[in-house]
């Protein structure tokens, strides 16, 4: 009961037409969407077509064994008949020339999953066959059920490369997209602008499952999820569980912190951890929690009505200054730093943040723990990502860091994690499942500092 809605490359209208049709199926079934790679933007998309938060699978994080085990948890957890899967780039593009790992392909054969190759028809007929075909014969493993074509001029357009497709590759078109401007998404420095930014998304939802609904056969779509094969075996847990106690987390969720992975924050409840939701921008204050974690997000965008919120400013790094634990990443790292382009944030970490015309830091990042932090005990690896264009003045300073990257840039191209009493902040992103300590050791760290102060 799955899907793979892959491109031939990036900017092919995978977003849209994902989008698109798991709004037009959302009418009829429960779907439970899924994007591969590391990336918050696109399933905000998802989310608002479906009602279900979209999850993400990625096989850098994720061995074969998670990647199956989030699949099946995320149609669990939403009670969906269909789980629906966007796809990162082109179908084949990962970390390197020649093997699977980060891409498209690997989450469709680790599931083995059907899928369905959107591809730009632009100017094509026959060349469209030849794309196909290209698509097919790479790898064997791949099961093409079908093709979708976008920036179809017309039917007759249509027809004819529909025909060259189905009688040179036997492989069935199912849908021609019409040239529409209409169809597209506004972009930004870190892709997509975020759903929850724009008032008049959820119109452009609706438009676009209409225009899948009346140029997809959707039937043709259902056929394929429910004739698909049975998931291989092997199954690996996505988090480690070792805290039973009851601990309260604060996390900040807002219109500026909105990028958090969702098995992430179930990872914190099953090692105990009540989360408690509050907003930087427009809370007086911090909850009455016992660890903090500020994921990252659009600060930059935000900065003067952060800077305006001088009470929550203070009472942050006052939660940092008394030690109890702080997580941040990227937009939260900015949001501790002295300021954002001049406007002034929280100080607890006494460096300026400022934004660059040209990305800083775009990779998936290895690092390595030189001491123990909130989150990662001394000498773990773990995996992460980086998307940022902002960077951290450490020039005036010598602030101590907590991790070692392997691969990535981090804060200083070498190291990440700054970090000062109990507070660690890092441009990488993590998913617990590439870092399986995380929740325990956040809400363990927590304890402990409630069972130390209770001692004093």
């Amino acid at each position: 009961m799955r899907l793979v809605l892959a491109g031939t490359g990036s900017a092919v209208g995978k977003t849209t037409i994902s989008t698109g049709i798991m709004k037009a199926l959302s009418t009829e079934y429960k779907v439970q969407p899924f994007k591969v790679g590391p990336d918050y933007i696109d399933p905000t998309y998802h989310t608002l077509a479906t009602g279900k938060r979209s999850r993400n699978l990625d096989s850098f994080f994720m061995s074969d064994g998670q990647i199956k085990t989030a699949f099946e948890e995320g149609l669990g957890r939403s009670k969906s008949e269909f789980g629906i899967i966007e796809g990162v780039r082109g179908l084949y593009e990962g970390m390197s020339a020649v093997d699977d790992v980060g891409s498209t392909a690997s989450i469709a054969k680790t599931l083995n999953a059907p899928v369905i190759l959107i591809l730009n028809a632009r100017s094509l007929v026959r060349s469209a066959a030849a794309v196909v075909l290209g698509f097919k014969a790479l790898d064997p493993d791949i099961n093409v059920q079908g093709v979708i074509l976008n920036q179809v001029k017309g039917k007759n357009h249509y027809l004819k490369a529909k025909e060259a497709i189905e009688t040179l590759t036997e492989t069935p078109v199912i849908g021609g997209i019409p040239r529409d401007d209409e169809i597209s998404v506004e972009s930004r420095h870190l892709g997509l602008v975020p759903a929850v930014e724009r008032e008049n998304i959820l119109r452009s939802i609706e438009h676009w499952g209409e225009v899948m609904e009346e140029n997809i056969d959707l039937d043709a779509l259902v056929s394929i999820m429910k004739d698909s094969s049975k998931i291989p075996e092997g199954r690996e847990e996505l988090w480690r569980t070792e805290n039973k106690r009851k601990v309260k987390i604060g996390v900040a969720m807002d219109e500026v912190f909105t990028f958090y992975y969702a098995e992430n924050l179930e990872a914190l409840e099953a090692n105990g951890a009540q989360l408690v939701y509050f907003s930087p921008l427009h809370d007086a204050e911090v909850p009455d929690v016992d660890a903090i974690y500020i994921g990252g997000g659009y600060p930059e965008i935000f900065k003067k009505e952060l800077e305006s919120n001088h009470s929550m400013r203070t009472s942050v790094k006052k939660f940092c200054q008394d030690g109890r634990p702080v997580y941040a990443e990227c937009g939260g790292l900015m949001y501790l730093t002295r300021s954002i382009d001049k406007s002034s944030m929280c100080g607890v970490f006494p460096y300026p943040s400022y934004m660059t015309p040209r990305v800083q830091g775009l990779s998936y990042t290895i690092a390595e723990a030189t001491r123990d932090s909130p989150t990662l005990k001394k000498g773990e690896i773990f995996r992460g990502h980086e998307f940022h264009y902002s960077k951290v003045d450490i020039t005036d300073g010598k602030p101590e860091f907590a991790f070692k990257m392997h691969r990535g840039r981090g804060i200083t191209g070498s190291e990440d994690g700054m970090m000062i009493k109990n507070t660690v902040a890092s441009y990488v992103h993590t998913h617990v499942a590439a870092c399986q300590g995380f929740a325990s050791n956040l809400t363990i760290s927590a304890l402990e500092f409630e069972d130390e102060s209770k001692q004093l």
